[in-house]
């Protein structure tokens, strides 16, 4: 974006003044501080916009609590998953009838089962 030679003096004129003066600016407004800040503690600004849903969001997913209730819920859904492809096995036939099968493979033999029982009815 190109700039005539009047916007570029009006836009750029806190270049030109010293650090110091920039510093006291962003004291006056809260921005800065002399004291040291503490290891985990961020420095916060007291002009700072309200945090949108967005960032509020992914904040609470930060934390460890919410990690954690999130890996319980988590693991609760894939045990029922497992469950359900448990029960499916069990209606299948195979031989050997204790024979280890993959989740496609049961889903797979699902659908040629059906397919069968559908024929079977259908003559």
């Amino acid at each position: 974006m190109m700039l005539s030679p009047d916007q570029a003096e009006a836009d750029l004129s806190w270049t030109q003044s010293d650090p110091e003066t920039l510093l006291n600016g962003l004291k006056s407004v809260g921005c800065a501080s002399d004291e040291p800040a503490e290891a985990e503690e961020r420095p916060k600004c007291r002009a700072e916009q309200p945090l949108s849903r967005e960032e509020k969001r992914r904040r609470r997913r930060a934390t460890a609590k919410y990690r954690s209730a999130h890996a319980t819920r988590e693991r609760i859904r894939v045990e029922a998953f497992n469950v359900a492809f448990a029960e499916l096995r069990k209606l299948l036939p195979t031989l050997p009838p204790d024979k280890k099968l993959s989740k496609i493979e049961i889903l797979r033999l699902a659908i040629c089962y059906i397919s069968y029982l559908n024929h079977v009815l259908d003559v």
